[in-house]
């Protein structure tokens, strides 16, 4: 048999193997000596698997360990005088291994690695292979014969145990994490180069030491105790968080820890294993996180509880809700004065003489006054800082500053902090800490600057929305009718009121407007609108609104289509250029997006003050309100129609016969309408509030806003009422002319006659030249028959009517034409002069001045030769 390469091995005397492992058992045995106490099962010579055997004379087993049984699977009684060359070895290795069973039953020593084969199992399953390492010492028999002795180890246990005691090695040198193990007497066993490293000197150098040797001694009995317990009940500890210091450093240091019980193999405890990582910057990072937390959400808090009022005072509260407690014990707010009192931010003066007055003021801790520098303000005081004081620099510099401590005071830490709103001081804040709290770091005094800024942006926010809610007040009011208007036919009277008037309190600017303009002949429009909105927006858009519906007025629309053009304009306004965008608008598709326009409802009414008949047109208004004489009060059923802007759906119109002395009421949601009060009640309370039409307007007026006074809200209030008072039939003169051309000589001597029988001789020979041209240019150029009405009242108006739709168009002649001077004549003879279209053609009018004895009538011959 040829040699199989051999492997060196280091022989150890099986019993160091013993006496270490009943050293380490000797705290669990009975006192004796411990040298000769047997190992208990689990030991290491269990754990590798020892095997042994003895080799006859005659090369054949004669003694068969209960090891080798386990090891090989063969039972004593089979193996005892088996060939072990025939029975483990390959065939193809027999004859080696029978030349060197031949050598060591000479006498010679051999160790070396052997493969062998395993018997066949009892369940019929062919054996495998094996791979021993074997030591065979020669002996001899009492007869003196030679024979050997075999020590085998399964090779596959030996890798293994290598294996582990490398990979133990290297996870304990090599861990990044201070490793110990600890005895159970609490004594370092052994330690790694990681732990070593942060205490000083090599591994070996902390054998036998314990924790009081690392650590102060309240938290090494700490510790001490965390370590017997997990020694006594075998629960491990994670993340036990540990604080001492390092050789050569006063800083502190974290540690978090884990522990677990170690055993041996046969699971008896023998030390604790410690695993410890340094996690001071970690405790340190998440103390900033930490505070960076706590001052989000401060920051947040403040966001959401800070500027919910648009009062500088209250704002200045809100500041101090939010820090005191959760910032500081104490802290106060000035503002300057001129702030408060006037409309532009005052400039603080270079030597801190600018007034300021303390505004809020909180405290943490009772009975405690503020302990700023000098005496202590109340507050409403209006007050100064000295020039050599912290807060007049923080004033002065727009920085903070740190606000010494009085000796013997309360207050241990101050931040002097201005309240600075786009680069403009308004204000100081000052925050205090009281003695035992801990004084304002870095990142503190960070938080107060962002917090005063925030409540400062609020502030001047504040600022600016009074001073816009005033513009905005003077616009609003500017837009609105001056005085008492008067119309033709119709006694007016009356009312606006802004917004919360009643109570006092502030509120912004609504977009409620109404309006009375005279029209041609002897008409007037009555218009009551709403912007949906508030603010200068909505002022700006009602005055856009109420200067359209002048022009389109002017225009001598119907109703419904003055709010038709109205609809267009409004959708105009939401976009940029406004009113300048209402022809575009107009070519939109009816599914515009709502946000980009103004809404608003609007009532449309024309008067005529001849047939005492009212035309109305609603868009999403709320109903008129008529009163007729001996009737109660009721709702026109005027079609609501839908909103200014919105667009999509005409607008219907519906006539009204308004007898003498009946009463029109006009007015915004505004007056019927509040948080606490719903529509239909106002709307109930209003009807009933017009108990006595009769009585003069403005006094109606009165009633009806005393009446309802507990329904006004924070909207604005717009009142308009009109009293029926129709043109007498004697004011009127109305003739019908055939088309033919000698109806212009009678409709001068209509006209003649009837200002003769007015007494307004005066006006005779203008209005014969001015009727005759009007006629002329009806047979001339229109159609049908011909109707001339003289309306008299405060002015005197002609009408020609024809059924002709062309306009008349005024144009300039030239010296050589012979026409084309008629409609320049009745510009400069009369006072207006217009035309505008009706159900059946169109009316050509002019307007002449009554006489008042100073400044007489025109010239009509000055007139004629003005024109060449």
């Amino acid at each position: 048999m040829s040699e199989i390469p051999a492997k060196a091995t280091e022989s150890q005397d099986p019993s160091d193997g013993a006496r270490t492992e009943a050293a380490g058992a000797s705290r669990e045995m009975p006192p004796g000596d411990t040298l000769w106490q047997s190992s208990p099962p689990g030991s290491i010579y269990d754990y590798i698997k020892v095997a042994s055997f003895s080799i006859g004379p005659d090369g054949l087993v004669d003694q068969w360990s209960l090891r080798a049984e386990s090891v090989f699977g063969i039972p004593a009684e089979r193996a005892v005088g088996m060939d072990p060359i025939e029975a483990f070895i390959d065939p193809d290795l027999r004859e080696r291994g029978q030349r060197k069973m031949a050598e060591i039953l000479d006498g010679r020593e051999w160790t070396g690695v052997i493969p062998f084969r395993l018997p066949d199992r009892a369940d019929g399953g062919r054996g495998g292979t094996g791979l021993a390492e074997v030591y065979v010492m020669p002996t001899r028999t009492e007869g003196g014969d030679k024979a050997a002795v075999c020590i085998v180890v399964d090779v596959r246990v030996l890798r293994r145990i290598e294996t582990d005691l490398a990979a133990s090695q290297a996870i304990f040198g090599q861990s990044p994490f201070g490793f110990l193990l600890i005895d159970p007497d609490l004594k370092v066993r052994r330690a790694n180069q990681r732990f070593a490293s942060v205490f000083g000197g090599t591994p070996d150098d902390h054998r036998g030491r314990g924790v009081h040797d690392y650590l102060p001694r309240g938290e090494a009995e700490r510790v001490s105790a965390t370590l017997r317990r997990v020694l006594e009940t075998g629960d491990s500890i994670t993340d036990m968080h540990v604080t001492g210091f390092v050789p050569g450093s006063e800083e502190r240091r974290h540690w978090s820890v884990n522990l677990y019980r170690v055993h041996s193999g046969t699971g008896r405890p023998i030390g604790i294993a410690w695993l410890g990582t340094d996690i001071t910057s970690r405790r340190a990072a998440a103390r900033e996180a930490a505070a960076a937390r706590r001052n989000l959400a401060l920051l947040n808090e403040a966001g959401a509880r800070i500027g919910n009022s648009l009062d500088l005072e209250t704002t200045a509260r809100e500041l101090l809700d939010v820090v005191v407690p959760g910032f500081c014990d104490l802290a106060t707010v000035d503002l300057y004065q001129g702030l408060l009192v006037g409309d532009q931010i005052p400039q603080g003066l270079a030597d801190g003489s600018a007034e300021l007055r303390r505004v809020a003021f909180a405290s943490a801790v009772s009975d405690a006054p503020f302990a700023g520098t000098g005496t202590p303000v109340t507050v409403g005081a209006v007050h100064h800082y000295p020039f050599i004081s912290p807060c007049a620099d923080a004033l002065r510099t727009a920085r903070p500053q740190t606000v010494p401590a009085e000796e013997g005071g309360l207050v241990q830490s101050t931040l002097a902090v201005p309240m600075v709103a786009h680069d403009t001081v308004v204000g100081l804040a000052q925050f205090s800490r009281t003695k035992g709290s801990e004084p304002f770091g870095d990142r503190d005094r960070d938080l107060a600057v962002e917090l005063a800024a925030r409540a400062a942006v609020c502030i001047d926010n504040a600022r600016l929305y009074r001073r816009e809610h005033e513009r905005a007040l003077i616009l609003q009011r500017s837009l609105l009718p001056p005085g008492d208007p008067v119309a033709s036919g119709l006694d007016i009277a009356c009312r606006y009121l802004p917004g919360n008037a009643s109570t006092g309190r502030p509120s912004e600017v609504g977009g409620d407007w109404f309006d009375v303009i005279e029209l041609p002949g002897h008409r007037t429009a009555l218009v009551v609108g709403d912007v949906m909105g508030r603010g200068l927006r909505a002022a700006v858009a009602m005055g856009e609104l109420r200067t359209a519906v002048r022009t389109l007025a002017q225009l001598d629309l119907e109703p419904a289509e003055v709010l038709s053009q109205l609809d267009e304009i409004a959708r105009g306004l939401g976009t940029p250029g406004g009113i300048q965008q209402a022809t575009r608008a107009a070519r939109r598709p009816r599914e515009a997006d709502l946000s980009e326009v103004y809404l608003a409802t609007c009532v449309y009414a024309v008067y005529d003050s001849v047939t005492r008949r009212c035309t109305f047109a609603n868009a999403g208004h709320l109903p008129p309100v008529l009163v007729e004489p001996g009737e109660a009060a009721l709702m026109l059923d005027v079609p609501p129609g839908l909103p200014l802007g919105v667009g999509g759906e005409p607008f219907e119109e519906v006539e009204v016969e308004l007898p003498e002395g009946a009463l029109l009421a006009l007015y915004t949601d505004g007056l019927v309408e509040s948080r606490d009060h719903p529509l239909d009640e106002g709307l109930q309370a209003f009807v009933g509030a017009l108990t006595d039409p009769a009585r003069p307007l403005e006094d109606v007026c009165d009633q009806v806003l005393n009446t309802l006074d507990t329904h006004h809200g924070e909207d604005d209030i717009a009142l308009l009422m009109a009293r029926v008072q129709g043109l007498p039939a004697e004011s009127v003169g109305d003739w019908t002319l055939p088309r033919e051309p000698r109806s212009v000589g009678r409709a001068r001597e209509y006209a003649r006659g009837q200002l003769l029988s007015w007494d307004m001789e005066p006006l005779v020979d203008t209005t014969e030249l001015l009727v005759s041209e009007l006629v002329t240019n009806a047979l001339r150029y229109g159609e049908g028959e011909i109707r001339l009405r003289l309306l008299l009242d405060r002015t005197l108006v002609c009408e020609v009517w024809d059924s002709g739709l062309v306009q008349p168009r005024r144009r300039r002649a030239r010296d050589t034409d012979e026409g084309g001077r008629g409609l320049q004549l009745v510009g400069l003879l009369s006072a207006a002069w217009g035309s505008r279209r009706t159900h059946r053609g169109k009316t050509v009018w002019f307007e002449l001045p009554l006489p008042d004895g100073e400044n007489g009538v025109a010239d009509p011959a000055e007139a004629l030769l003005s024109l060449f």
